[in-house]
């Protein structure tokens, strides 16, 4: 059995690790786009965003008296690292990207909606407040990819179809 605080700590573990996965995931992603400069933008600006959340995150457990945990850390790397590679050898990779993308932002929105109802449930405010910060920032990437699937699509099926053009990256 564990406690509210217990399990609210665990799933802060959980985030930092979360966000430590979906900064190598975003990166390696964003090195390897050459044709689509909007989705590069957006994907870059948001590793700055969750640089950020990583560091608030840290900051929370910190006053917890708490550290990220190392094992969870590795293990989200390491699942990025796996999902880099194998992306990359896709030929359609800036589809299944977007389409994975999305995915996880969404994962992202359901973990920040239950650390902020567990922090407020603990009445840990400050944790609730940041969690608040972050979990707009998840739904307006969430929602930027929605947007421009349709366009990322079309500009990828036309690349596709056109010699000597690569739609991949």
């Amino acid at each position: 059995m564990a406690t509210k605080t217990e399990n609210l700590l665990s799933w802060l573990r959980d985030a930092h690790a979360m966000e430590q996965q979906a900064e190598q995931m975003l990166k390696a992603q964003a090195s390897r786009l050459e044709h689509y400069p909007k989705l590069k933008t957006r994907i870059e600006q948001h590793i700055e965003e969750t640089q950020g959340q990583r560091e608030l995150l840290e900051g929370c457990l910190e006053r917890l008296g708490e550290k990220p945990s190392m094992l969870k850390d590795m293990a989200g790397k390491l699942t990025a690292f796996g999902q880099a590679i194998g992306g990359s050898v896709m030929s359609d990779e800036v589809i299944k990207g977007a389409m994975s993308g999305y995915v996880f932002e969404n994962l992202e929105i359901a973990s920040y909606t239950v650390l902020i109802a567990t922090a407020k449930a603990v009445g840990d405010h400050e944790t609730q407040r940041v969690c608040e910060t972050i979990l707009p920032q998840e739904e307006a990437m969430a929602e930027w990819i929605k947007d421009h699937l349709p366009e990322l699509t079309d500009a990828f099926l036309t690349r596709s179809e056109a010699p000597d053009t690569q739609a991949k990256r």
